[in-house]
């Protein structure tokens, strides 16, 4: 209970700084947070994939 709340106030954080950064909306910040999360795991997966390849390539 206590790492969510934790979490919450992170993620709060992040967007707010994104909103007062680039003078949006802090609904429009959300979103813009939620890309650069989807972007950093979409990298993640690319990069996962292609070390086990390599991996098995040894």
């Amino acid at each position: 209970m206590i790492q969510w709340f934790i979490r919450i106030v992170i993620y709060d954080i992040c967007i707010s700084t994104i909103a007062e950064v680039l003078g949006v909306s802090r609904f429009v910040a959300l979103f813009i947070f939620l890309g650069i999360l989807l972007a950093l795991g979409g990298v993640g997966y690319v990069l996962r994939n292609k070390m086990s390849s390599q991996a098995d390539d040894l």
